[in-house]
């Protein structure tokens, strides 16, 4: 949820949240490119799964500032369910697109993030499969996204991958329409 003015990290892929929502300092080329601003409100935004130790001081006053629904890595590790019943619950009606960044995920028992730092926190790959499922299942589930998975790093635990794989298979091959 970074702006070029928020970071000088220049990492685009953790820029698209602020655009979507344009935020200050937001690029108006990358705002105005989907239509009408903004393209998302911030009743149309959980964050769940976020570790704060690693947002931004301006990530973390953003969310505050606009009253984003947050549901910290932590709650999901300790409830899958719950975590995401809270989350779809304060979502308002209308299609619903769900992000998965795999950096949220416990680097020790999923290695797939590009993140390097080899954090043994946050939710297990089963705990976060646990509230994909429940999104899969709203009716309103429209589409997954996946981001930040880097291959090489599972090169030590060559069963990450296909675990993986198996658990976004049963999550979407599980839908109920």
């Amino acid at each position: 949820m970074n702006t070029p003015e928020s970071t000088t990290d220049g990492a685009l892929d953790w820029m698209g949240m602020a655009h979507a929502l344009s935020l200050p300092g937001s690029i108006d080329a990358l705002v105005d490119v989907l239509g009408p601003r903004p393209l998302l409100n911030p009743d149309q935004v959980a964050w769940v799964g976020i570790d704060e130790r690693f947002a931004t001081e301006w990530e973390r006053a953003e969310a505050r500032r606009l009253g984003l629904k947050v549901i910290t890595s932590d709650a999901l590790a300790h409830d899958p369910g719950s975590s995401a019943v809270d989350s779809l619950a304060h979502l308002p009606e209308g299609p619903l697109a769900v992000h998965l960044d795999v950096d949220v995920l416990d680097f020790v028992d999923a290695p797939l993030a590009e993140n390097t730092d080899g954090r043994n926190s946050g939710p297990t790959l089963d705990q976060v499969a646990v509230a994909l499922r429940n999104a899969a299942q709203d009716g309103r589930f429209r589409s997954l996204s996946i981001g930040e998975l880097n291959p090489t790093r599972s090169a030590g635990d060559p069963s990450a991958i296909p675990r993986f794989v198996a658990s976004i298979v049963g999550i979407i091959g599980g839908m109920q329409r």
